[in-house]
């Protein structure tokens, strides 16, 4: 198995795991901040006690600072997603996600300094119309869940271009880079909490006994295996490739959705018709970029 291969492999593997972030994310009782903070928290809890020491060392600070900067927009994402979930439901959050590819079309390139892929941006565009159908099929109520879907996405295009652009200039240790973008997510929410103690001081911080078992799942299954694997996936594959692969995590959410939550009687045959789309732009990618490569 070639190295490129392997990278989609350990892709894939990841996009059916986070087809379970939404399920997880409607489980569990605590509100969007809360959840991620203690999603990261116990992420970095775990990744402090098994990282060798040594891996810390010979890390410039300046390297620090930047993964610690791209950590803090992976924390602003994680907030937007859970928060589109409780704003709207499981199934339009993970569709939202698929602007992504779209996003990335146009960000990768002008933070890699490398020309934009016609093709790529075709393939963005290809998702729209995807995406157009999907929104339709919202009520009104939860249109600024899937508006926060929406920022949600274009804060993963960015962060996963910086990662790229990280990996492909210095890249450091995946566990490392892992815990200190993670803890810059432990930072953001940490800012965000008191705000939102100060507008609803009734809210839920500390999680009920059946949200542990929840969270200690979506922690370690869902967000530590899956993070690490795609840090590894991304020395051999562009972070669009990787963003439009991603793009079949709300198939995964969306169908699951279905089975735990019934969420499928609010959804008709426009909503799957735009999943149809955004499948065929997926599956076309690597089609078309062997085709425009040659």
């Amino acid at each position: 198995m070639t190295d490129k291969l392997r990278a989609y492999f350990y892709l894939h593997f990841c996009v059916l795991i986070w087809g379970f972030t939404a399920i997880l994310g409607k489980l569990i009782s605590l509100q969007a901040v809360p959840l991620v903070w203690w999603r990261v928290s116990l992420c970095c809890a775990t990744l402090i006690i098994f990282i060798p020491k040594a891996q810390f060392r010979g890390i410039s600070r300046k390297l620090y600072l930047q993964m610690f900067g791209i950590g803090i927009i992976v924390g602003i994402h994680w907030l937007c997603f859970y928060g589109a979930i409780k704003l709207s439901n499981a199934s339009v959050a993970v569709a939202t996600m698929a602007t992504t590819s779209f996003f990335s079309a146009l960000i990768e390139p002008l933070l890699t300094r490398k020309k934009v892929k016609g093709y790529e941006l075709g393939l963005g565009l290809l998702i729209l119309p995807g995406m157009a159908l999907i929104a339709g099929n919202i009520d009104w109520g939860m249109r600024i869940g899937f508006a926060v879907g929406i920022v949600g996405a274009l804060l993963a295009a960015v962060f996963s271009s910086l990662n790229k652009r990280l990996i492909d200039n210095s890249p450091p240790p995946p566990l490392v880079m892992s815990f200190t973008e993670l803890f810059g997510g432990v930072a953001v929410c940490s800012l965000v909490l008191p705000f939102l103690l100060w507008q609803s001081p009734d809210t839920q911080l500390i999680p009920t006994n059946m949200d542990w078992g929840w969270l200690l799942i979506l922690a370690w299954v869902c967000t530590l295996l899956p993070y690490y694997l795609t840090l590894l996936a991304m020395r051999y594959i562009s972070a669009f490739a990787t963003n439009l692969t991603i793009n079949l995590e709300p198939v995964y959410g969306v169908l699951l959705a279905a089975v735990f939550f019934r969420e499928d009687k609010d959804l008709n045959s426009q909503f799957y018709i735009g999943v149809i789309v955004i499948l065929l732009a997926v599956f076309s990618h690597p089609f078309l970029k062997k085709f425009f490569e040659k």
